[in-house]
């Protein structure tokens, strides 16, 4: 079998709602991404064998396999095919998965993996809202044998995130610690520049807008928690954005043939689910199941990127895996960032890829939590 190499990684910046991503249409979102990743590698568009990207609420610009449509608007010949993938929040960590699957097992050579979210025009959840023109009131409600198995309880990440912070007893406080600690790093980052070799500037955009340099404990305290009596609030929680990503994913043939210089290489995939109704655990035991599978332990890896959906998610994750906070997130997360669902996924693994680099490190491990209570876990290896 052959290995799967991650040859590089390209992201747009990631827009805050109606902020200056928010007007451009989610095919071209998308293929900002394509063109820049193909012209940085210097590739030919039309030796690519597939494009996967992940993208949810598909409908509006998002409909109709946008990926297909993205890789057309970027100007790919008509032959290279594109397929949309929706596993939530992880769709295009899962676009990774499948695409590096694909070249493992000598299907294809050359495959683009990535996402693309355009959440300041399709509102999260839009899809679940216009399905209640057709007597859904939600994915899950009308169905006799969901309602047999989970009853009439809530289903939402809002209602997940609170769970998990009444389980494991996590306080708003330490939450909005954690909150402001993200865009601490953030802003660090950004100074730093470490961002600066994964973001292809866009519409006059060059860093990820999200980044909010002048809060502070006091102001977070202010905010009403989402629902009464809650601990969970705007504040700790990832913002809306719009963004694109991708990865170019080559087999050794394609490395050879193309001359390409891997980055990195896919060293284990998982995908692991937990309970629907907490939504957002799945991550802990997919990351011991990677970390089993891969013959490897927390000690082992350099890097975490655990995407923050809500505070609780990352603090709850680490207390059950002893996971080092020094070595998690240590550039930021979705709440400081922002978390454009689709493209979320390779934005993170560019972002720990360049990070790699830059520490010389040489594991690193991203998880993922998704609705459904799924969760995808890659670790990749720095060459």
């Amino acid at each position: 079998m052959t290995e799967a190499y991650i040859i590089d990684a390209v992201r747009s910046p990631v827009g805050r709602r109606g902020g200056s991503l928010s007007g451009i249409h989610p095919a071209d979102l998308g293929a900002h991404s394509l063109r820049a990743l193909v012209d940085r590698v210097g590739i030919d568009p039309g030796s690519i064998d597939d494009v996967v990207l992940g993208a949810i609420d598909a409908i509006g610009g998002q409909a109709g396999n946008v990926a297909r449509t993205a890789a057309l608007v970027a100007g790919f010949p008509e032959h290279v095919p594109g397929v949309t993938i929706d596993r939530q929040c992880g769709s295009s960590q899962q676009a990774v998965h499948f695409a590096a699957q694909a070249v493992m097992s000598g299907v294809n050579d050359l495959v683009i993996a990535g996402g693309l979210q355009n959440m300041s025009q399709v509102p999260l959840t839009a899809a679940a809202i216009v399905g209640q023109a057709y007597g859904f009131t939600t994915p899950y409600a009308e169905s006799p044998g969901w309602r047999e198995r989970y009853g009439d309880q809530e289903i939402s990440q809002f209602a997940g995130a609170e769970l998990i912070a009444e389980k494991w007893d996590i306080s708003r406080e330490e939450m909005e610690q954690f909150a402001l600690e993200s865009h601490r790093r953030a802003a660090v980052a950004q100074d730093e520049g470490r961002f600066s070799n994964e973001i292809a500037p866009l519409n006059g955009l060059d860093h990820d807008e999200g980044v909010r340099r002048d809060t502070t404990l006091e102001r977070m305290a202010q905010l009403a928690p989402l629902r009464e009596g809650g601990r969970i609030t705007a504040a700790v929680s990832s913002q809306i954005s719009d963004a694109s990503s991708a990865v170019l994913i080559a087999s050794t043939r394609a490395v050879r043939e193309h001359g390409l210089t891997p980055r990195t290489r896919i060293h284990q995939m998982t995908v692991r689910g937990a309970s629907p109704v907490l939504m957002l655990t799945a991550p802990i035991p997919a990351t011991r199941h990677a970390l089993e599978r891969a013959g490897l332990g927390i000690g082992d890896i350099d890097l975490f990127e655990v995407n923050e959906a809500f505070a609780p998610v990352v603090l709850a994750w680490m207390r059950e895996l002893d996971a080092p906070y020094e070595k998690v997130n240590v550039n930021g997360g979705g709440i400081a960032l922002g978390h454009p669902i689709g493209a979320t996924g390779t934005r993170l693994l560019a972002t720990m890829l360049n990070e790699l680099e830059r520490t010389g490190g040489r594991y690193g491990l991203q998880a993922m939590c998704e609705g459904g209570g799924v969760a995808n876990v890659t670790i990749i290896e720095r060459l």
